[in-house]
This record gives C-alpha cells, sequence and structure tokens, in this order.
C-alpha cells in the first residue's frame, strides 16, 4: 500500500497560498480629508494615517480592494482594516489609543503663579493689561501664594511643572523665592517631580537671581522676536535697549545657569512677515537650536492696538511654510536647527506619545492640562482664560483660592461644561476631520472671536491654521523626500 504524502510544514507554504485564504476585510474606525486634488489622507484613532489616490481610497471603503496590493498591506500595518487572516490590529490599535490619551490619567500637572502685572515693556501685542513698574498693589499676596500651594499639591500627578508669568515676573522675585521653597519642601516629602519655569524679558536680572535659579534648576523662558530692529519695535522699553538687554541676558544665564537651561519664543506681527530667515538667523546666532513661530492671540493690546487684524491666517500660514523652508534648508547645510510647533505636530502624527501641548488636547487642555493662580487669587482655566478676564469677561474664571478647595473647581459645572464641549470627537465638524487625532480646542479662542466655546469651524482661524500647518507637514512628509528626512529627526 502506497504511503500518503507528507503534510508540508506551515512555513514552506507560499505567500499566494496565504493571499488566498483572505476572504474578507472589516473597516476599522477612520476619518478622512483631501490632501490635494488626487488624494486622500487616512487618519484612525491612535493617529497612524495613509496617504491614498481617490480613486484607491474608494476602493478600499467599497471593500474591493485587493489584498495584494502595497495599499492593503500598508493599511493593515496601520491598522485601518482586520481580515480573516488576523484582527491583532484591534488590540494595536487599543494600546496606542490608551498611550496617546495617558496625559489624562495624571490629571493637572502645569500651574502658572501671576505673581505680577507690573511690567517695564509696553509691547503693543500684550496679551494682558500690563502696569507699570510702581503698581505693587498688582502684586500677588504671599498668602495667596501659599493657598495656591496647597491647591496645586491636590493634584495627583507625580510630576509638576511651575511656571512664573506676569507682567515681568522678576519684579516680584521675593515671592517667586518663597514659592520655590515652599513647595520643594512640600515635594519632597510627597516625592513629587518638580520643574520650575520663569517666564521673563530678562531687563532685570541680577546676579542674585541667577545664583538661586541655578542652585534650583530653574527654566529661563524668554521672548525673542528677531533683530534688533524688529525686536525693539514689538518689544519696546524706556532706553530703546529691549533687544541689547535679552540678548545680554541669554549670555548671563547660559554662564551663570548652564546653556540648556534657557529657551526663546517669537511672535508674529506684521512687520515679521517678510522676515522669516532674518528671523532665523538671528536664532542661530544667538545660539538656538530651534524657534517656536507663533502667530498673535487676539486678546488684550493685541487686539486694543488693532496689531491682531493687520495680518490675516492665510499670510501667517506663508511666513510659516517660508520659515519651514528656510529651516529645512539649514539642516541640509549641517546646521541642526528645528520649528518646534511642527515637531509637536509630527510627534503626534508619527508616534503613538502625547505631547502635553495643552493647545492640542481633546478635551481641551484647559483644567486638566493646566491651571492659573492669577495675582489677586483668581483660578483660570488656562493663560488664555486669565487674559480675557483682564479685559473685563470672566466667563472662564474657576474659583478663587481663598474661597474653593481643588475638588470645587475641578468638578466645577462651568469647568465641566467646557470640557465635554471642547471634545474633538463628537464636536461639530470636528468629529468628521481627518485631523482630528493631531488637532484639538481652543475654546478661549472661539469665544473671543465667535463668542462661542465651540466655535464655527468653517470660520475659525484656529481650524484653518492647523489643518493648513497638517497638511503641509504631510505633504511634506510624502512628496519631499530631502525635507521629509529632515523632519523625521525633529522626534
Amino acid at each position: 500500500m502506497p504511503h500518503a504524502l507528507p503534510v508540508l510544514n506551515d512555513r514552506f507554504r507560499t505567500a499566494e497560498s496565504y493571499r488566498a485564504s483572505i476572504t474578507r476585510y472589516l473597516l476599522l474606525p477612520l476619518r478622512f480629508l483631501s490632501l490635494d486634488s488626487n488624494r486622500y489622507v487616512l487618519t484612525n484613532f491612535a493617529g497612524e494615517y495613509a496617504v491614498l489616490s481617490k480613486e484607491t481610497a474608494r476602493r478600499f471603503i467599497r471593500h474591493e480592494l485587493e489584498t495584494a496590493s502595497a495599499a492593503y498591506e500598508e493599511l493593515k500595518s496601520k491598522h485601518f482594516l482586520i481580515d480573516d487572516d488576523s484582527t491583532v490590529a484591534l488590540d494595536l490599535l487599543a494600546v496606542k489609543y490608551r498611550t496617546k490619551q495617558s496625559l489624562l490619567a495624571n490629571f493637572t500637572s502645569l500651574f502658572m503663579f501671576v505673581v505680577t502685572l507690573r511690567c517695564d515693556h509696553s509691547c503693543p501685542y500684550c496679551q494682558v493689561s500690563r502696569q507699570s513698574v510702581d503698581r505693587h498693589a498688582y502684586d500677588m499676596k504671599p498668602e495667596d501664594a501659599d493657598r495656591a500651594i496647597d491647591f496645586m499639591f491636590r493634584s495627583p500627578s507625580p510630576a509638576i511643572k511651575v511656571e512664573f508669568q506676569g507682567g515681568e515676573p522678576l519684579l516680584n522675585f521675593d515671592l517667586i523665592r518663597h514659592i520655590v521653597e515652599r513647595v520643594n519642601g512640600r515635594a519632597e516629602s510627597q516625592n513629587r517631580d518638580i520643574q520650575f519655569v520663569i517666564a521673563t524679558n530678562l531687563a532685570n536680572l541680577t546676579d542674585e537671581i541667577l545664583q538661586f535659579c541655578r542652585a534650583h534648576r530653574i527654566l529661563i523662558s524668554t521672548s525673542l522676536d528677531g533683530p534688533r530692529e524688529l525686536h525693539n519695535q514689538n518689544r519696546p522699553r524706556p532706553g530703546d535697549d529691549s533687544y541689547e538687554a535679552t540678548v545680554h541676558g541669554i549670555r548671563r544665564v547660559r554662564e551663570a545657569v548652564g546653556a540648556d537651561r534657557i529657551a526663546a519664543l517669537m511672535t508674529t506681527t506684521h512687520a515679521s512677515l517678510g522676515q522669516p530667515r532674518e528671523i532665523v538667523d538671528e536664532y542661530v546666532r544667538q545660539g538656538f537650536l530651534s524657534i517656536f513661530l507663533r502667530p498673535l492671540s487676539p486678546f488684550g493690546f493685541a487686539v486694543k492696538t488693532g496689531l491682531v487684524a493687520k495680518y490675516t491666517v492665510d499670510q501667517w500660514l506663508d511666513f510659516y511654510r517660508s520659515t519651514l523652508s528656510y529651516v529645512v534648508e539649514l539642516n541640509h547645510r549641517g546646521v541642526p536647527f528645528r520649528e518646534e510647533y511642527s515637531a509637536l505636530i509630527l510627534r503626534k502624527m508619527l508616534t503613538p506619545y502625547p505631547t502635553g501641548y495643552v493647545d492640542l488636547q481633546s478635551p481641551a487642555g484647559m483644567g486638566i492640562g493646566g491651571l492659573v493662580f492669577n495675582y489677586d487669587g483668581g483660578i483660570y482655566a488656562s493663560d488664555e482664560a486669565r487674559m480675557l478676564a483682564e479685559t473685563g469677561d470672566r466667563r472662564f474664571r474657576l474659583g478663587d483660592v481663598g474661597t474653593d478647595s481643588f475638588e470645587d473647581v475641578m468638578l466645577s459645572d462651568s469647568l465641566v461644561e467646557v470640557l465635554s464641549t471642547t471634545m474633538t470627537e463628537g464636536a461639530p465638524m470636528c468629529t468628521d476631520c481627518g485631523f482630528q487625532p493631531y488637532c484639538g480646542s481652543d475654546p478661549v479662542y472661539h469665544y473671543a472671536t465667535q463668542r462661542d466655546i465651540v466655535g464655527f469651524k468653517p470660520s475659525s482661524g484656529f481650524c484653518r491654521k492647523n489643518m493648513e500647518v497638517m497638511r503641509h507637514l504631510i505633504q511634506l512628509l510624502e512628496d519631499d523626500p530631502q525635507a521629509a528626512s529632515v523632519l523625521r529627526t525633529w522626534l
């Protein structure tokens, strides 16, 4: 009797035999929108993206995509579908989504102390109502600072960042010293990781302040808007020496505190739009490795002086694209440099990890991303909410350190309402947007510009800006290999 043929081991099957066993596939949740006239970009819950021709996307949605195609393999590997061969994508998608939302578990970790509204600068785009240097009534009282510290330590977050804001916070340095020493004493007993940041124009630096910052590893954040003439135009002070004070202060901080202990932020005015290369060159000249391109915000003096209306979102986008192109060019010349806003979005696009940047969170980063203790003890859901209040509108005021507990504030109807209505997963038009996984909600911006915390998206400058930035980044990743190689290093 002849012997039966042996059964081949699975590892010797041909690739075709595996593909033949696939009879159907199921779509996993996804969103899409046009990338250009010929392509769609598809995204899933975890922020994975795929770019398909419009015809390929139609075949995919209609369950007509060939299982042997490269597009099918890409969509399967990025968790846009499951098939008879494997359903592991569901578990992987869940893990990635949980990782993306991991910041919510730690709750509030950023607390901003507005220790004074006094300032020696008179920046026409200032977002708050600054006060002259002699008006000490606008300093935070030590007892309010102590109550704010007690409030802050009610947060369950294992890591807490304390940021000192103003006005010019160094004009009330005694209170900064008091808060730092008191917070460090509490943190040690509670095993909390603490980081301090002072946002300052550097004009009031002293050796004593520098020594204190070095001893307590305090980070310094300053403003540098570009070359001397542009910086002084944007940030005037008596003596017309704002630029000189800033660059001298940068040098002093690096020498006394550490080369990596200072960062700078620029604000785009109408005068900035024609100087993208000059602004970047100034940052390189001052030894910085990155720049954060920030448009004007519709609050405070920027509205009163009319600066915020002097350029459109599209003009800022042209400025952004030109600046980013020059930054990429510098990298190809061997000058390592990055644009930070792009880097934040790329991290959301290309990794499963959260960024913590409050403007790109869902629900909105207000309250659960950060809280502000104003100089008068008022508690606000964000720095922008505090800025709005300085113009007389307290829509986003959550309470007071003298009367309200952590639980009162975090469970208040005013905060819960904002959070529940700003989850982009369910907000009108956001829920259908292909860029939803990368974007966020800015209820204070929309309230200030449209008198509605959700906002009407087709006319929202916030949406227009972010959608075009994201579209541009994906186009560079897909169509410009040289730019893509640079952008990927920023992760």
